[in-house]
């Protein structure tokens, strides 16, 4: 049965003893120690989406009648022979094929096989999934999970890996036709850059954020007829599950309609290759618009993945600039 593995922890086939993310088409740069990784014996890596190559292990050969020592000769002897064509033929299934991802592990290519898929590996026992806990937005990927305020619900559809958090109805929108929410939270993975600075990070995210939010959307509609103005009204470091990120948030202006606030914020994940995370926040600002404290909420709330009891740490004390 061909199939291709959903989206999860794998083993990586570049580096023993560590599992890299598979996003459910290609390898990411995140990686993470294996919880196996000190077990007494590594089983060798079966790769997502081939499933396990079976080899046959030849059974004993009657010998032949009267034929004795040399009858078990020849047996023993096709025996071997068989088991060595079997190995030859199982190390050219799995190592044949020319599609190498360009980040440096096999890519997955449809397969025929009888067994399933192996499974991801899940995290820490007692860790909710986005399914389980519906007052929590798990992101497995960047290693942390985030608060779902009152009034807000998770999002049944997502773009690639972004995860998101929205309200739940939905209005006309006052520009070109189609429906617009009064609320959305994103959380994703800074790519394209190698910066590690999260005031940068964020100072650059903001302008695509508005833009995405308030000027023109993916499919080149402009829901409020494009932005004509904004203003920076906050910014500033602040501790995201312990760890030392920075917001920038802007008041926007549109053509039609009341505009909104879009803040993007900026910080290093806690788990894996530590990649910069970025989360977005876009929060109408007309009647009937979710509280901007909603924001505050969900960000003091953010927590790495299986550990709910971190908070603060650096920047909680420091205040907007």
């Amino acid at each position: 049965m061909s199939m291709t593995p959903p989206a999860g922890w794998y083993p990586d086939p570049s580096t023993p003893g560590t599992e890299r993310w598979w996003d459910g088409a290609a390898w990411t740069d995140h990686r993470r120690t294996s919880a196996a990784a000190t077990a007494a014996y590594q089983p060798p890596y079966q790769q997502p989406g081939f499933g396990t190559t079976v080899i046959q292990q030849p059974g004993p050969v009657p010998a032949a009648a009267g034929g004795g020592g040399r009858a078990k000769i020849v047996a023993i002897s096709v025996a071997g022979a068989v088991l060595v064509a079997s190995i030859v033929t199982g190390v050219v299934v799995l190592q044949g094929d020319d599609g190498d991802d360009p980040q440096g592990g096999p890519a997955p290519t449809a397969s025929t096989v009888d067994e399933p898929s192996p499974t991801p590996t899940t995290s820490a026992p007692g860790t909710a999934t986005p399914d389980e806990d519906p007052d929590t937005l798990v992101d497995q990927l960047n290693g942390i999970t985030l608060p779902v305020p009152d009034g807000w619900e998770k999002a049944d559809n997502t773009v690639g890996n972004e995860l998101a958090l929205q309200t739940p109805d939905t209005y006309d929108c006052p520009g070109d036709p189609g429906l617009c929410r009064q609320g959305k939270i994103t959380s994703s993975t800074a790519t394209g850059t190698d910066e590690r600075s999260p005031k940068k990070l964020a100072e650059a995210d903001i302008k695509d954020a508005a833009d995405a939010a308030y000027d023109e959307d993916s499919i080149n509609r402009k829901p409020f007829g494009g932005m004509t103005r904004h203003e920076r009204v906050k910014s500033g470091t602040v501790a995201v599950g312990g760890r030392s990120g920075y917001f920038v948030r802007w008041r926007v202006h549109t053509n039609k309609g009341s505009g909104g606030y879009v803040q993007s914020l900026a910080f290093p994940s806690s788990t894996g290759s530590e990649a910069m995370v970025i989360v977005r926040f876009t929060v109408d600002a007309g009647k009937g618009a979710p509280p901007l404290s909603d924001i505050d909420e969900v960000i003091e709330g953010i927590r790495p993945v299986g550990d709910s009891q971190t908070g603060g740490g650096v920047g909680s004390s420091v205040g907007p600039s």
